[in-house]
């Protein structure tokens, strides 16, 4: 494997064991410096700074059986449930809709 025309070292050249060895405190970070008690106490979420901005996904408390949380996290490996609990109820939409359309379709033939 040819390095870029950066000249980085290609992979395999690269020493993982002392990469893995080495602390990160020691490894500098120009793109992310610490933040001073200043400058921590001045971060806002990004949902204040872009409130317009749709991220995808909204955070809420919702209450659930103790069952059907169980139940997720065994399925999830205990890891990634809300995902599973995300999916099925889009699935459910889903499937509303479709039922919906096909009902209306029914009703449409049914009176032509």
């Amino acid at each position: 494997m040819r390095a870029n025309k950066k000249n980085l070292m290609p992979p395999a050249s690269i020493d993982w064991a002392a990469v893995d060895a080495a602390p990160l405190s020691d490894m500098p970070d120009e793109d992310s410096p610490e933040l001073d008690e200043a400058q921590f106490s001045q971060l806002k979420p990004l949902g204040v700074l872009l409130p317009d901005v749709d991220l995808g996904k909204q955070r809420i408390t919702i209450m659930l059986d103790t069952a059907v949380i169980n139940a997720y996290k065994a399925k999830a490996g205990g890891r990634g449930y809300q995902t599973l609990i995300n999916e099925t109820l889009r699935r459910g939409l889903l499937a509303d809709s479709v039922k919906e359309a096909l009902r209306e379709v029914l009703r449409e033939e049914k009176c032509s």
